[in-house]
């Protein structure tokens, strides 16, 4: 290779690279997480950890009639870049209208009420269920859907995101399609005359409101296959994953729930004083909302930066992969949180876990301290820890 050519090739070369850096963090902004660890994010390269809370449910939100939706994407809590939540409420009679999320899969925990879904897969399959307080549902990314409130009071759910980026900008109503399709083509399309299509909304609806829905689902259309794997996981009618003295956890992912292949969902109650170990996740973000009580989270960013907030309920906490965290029930009353994953795999280290896997002698050089003193530590993890007893020291 002469020199000039060389000079050419390390040209083209280098201009590749960069071409392909400019890619990876382009891709890395829009939510996707295969090139996040590559990617200085902003947000979390200052000498102090900006604020990881939101108050949801005091934010203003959409609202339509009695019916709303609130969101906590980064636009309201910029750290948030994994995982974005909406707050949404129907009204009986209510609907949310057919769409779907083309830069999100969506994962929800019904709170009050009881919910009706429809969901349509690429593969010809269409489900309808229902759900009660304590259910959940998961539909992949781009899959059509509508959300309905079923009786006559009011339902409340919580919606998780596997993407922070998400907002109605990735979200495709079909009110919104129609409405601004020419007649001429929709015509075309249905095999209709174009005055079928006089008085179709102009704008997208969002909340269709309309009569209380039968208590026994109407039937599609036309008959359409069952999908292979359900949409609906009953998370609170399972015993919890876990029991301990402070508290008790529900988990499901995707090993328990086959179709939820990008979250994991955990349900935390916690007694007063209980306390979630300091701990990190090495493969997700995690997203809190709080549904009960009032809680003190605190969050471990490297470098000497530490960052405590409290939670209470309706509020919204946000903790990057691999920092560590604890939360702490500080409340006088039992507390529950709402936690999701952005992943379908949930991992986990403790840190008592951590020290227990390391030998004593190892444990007491790094600290400067006698091996005798962590005989005393765990020799497990402790994952929840109960309230301190009087005159305890620790």
């Amino acid at each position: 290779m002469s020199p000039l050519q060389r000079r050419e090739f390390l040209a083209a070369a280098g201009l590749a690279a960069t071409t392909a850096m400019m890619i990876n963090a382009k891709s890395a902004e829009a939510g996707d997480t295969s090139f996040q660890n590559n990617v200085p994010d902003s947000e979390l390269a200052g000498p102090e950890l900006p604020t990881f809370k939101f108050e949801l449910e005091k934010s203003e939100g959409k609202v339509i009639g009695q019916s709303f939706g609130k969101e906590a994407t980064v636009k309201q809590l910029p750290i948030s870049k994994g995982i974005a939540g909406v707050s949404m409420k129907l009204e009986p009679g209510a609907m949310r209208e057919l769409h779907w999320h083309a830069t999100a899969a969506e994962w929800a925990f019904v709170l009050e009420g009881r919910v009706r879904t429809t969901v349509i897969d690429p593969e010809g399959g269409a489900e309808t269920k229902d759900f009660s307080p304590g259910d959940v549902w998961y539909f992949p990314r781009g899959h059509g859907h509508m959300l309905e409130c079923l009786g006559d009071r009011p339902c409340h759910f919580i919606l998780i995101f596997d993407n922070g980026y998400f907002s109605e900008f990735g979200t495709f109503s079909i009110s919104d399609w129609i409405g601004h399709t020419p007649k001429a083509l929709l015509s075309k399309n249905f095999g209709l005359p174009e005055s079928a299509f006089e008085g179709f909304p102009k704008e997208e609806v969002y909340f269709a409101r309309g009569a209380v829905p039968p208590e026994t689902a109407s039937q599609p259309l036309q008959g359409w296959k069952t999908p292979a794997l359900t949409h609906k996981y009953e998370l609170l009618k399972r015993p919890p994953h876990r029991t301990f003295k402070g508290g008790r956890e529900w988990r499901v992912d995707s090993t328990h729930f086959p179709i939820s292949k990008t979250v994991t969902g955990v349900i935390l109650d916690l007694e007063p004083g209980g306390l979630r170990e300091l701990h990190w996740h090495p493969t997700a973000d995690e997203w809190q909302y709080v549904i009960e009580g009032e809680v003190s989270v605190s969050m471990f960013g490297s470098h000497g930066r530490y960052r405590t907030e409290t939670l209470s309920r309706g509020d919204v906490g946000y903790i990057p992969q691999g920092y560590g965290h604890s939360i702490e029930n500080i409340g006088r009353t039992p507390s529950r949180m709402l936690i999701g994953f952005n992943t379908g795999e949930y991992q986990t280290i403790d840190l008592s876990q951590w020290m227990a896997g390391n030998p004593t002698d190892v444990l007491a050089t790094n600290f400067s301290k006698s091996a005798s003193l962590f005989e005393k530590f765990p020799k497990r993890d402790v994952f929840i820890a109960p309230k301190s007893e009087p005159g305890s020291k620790g």
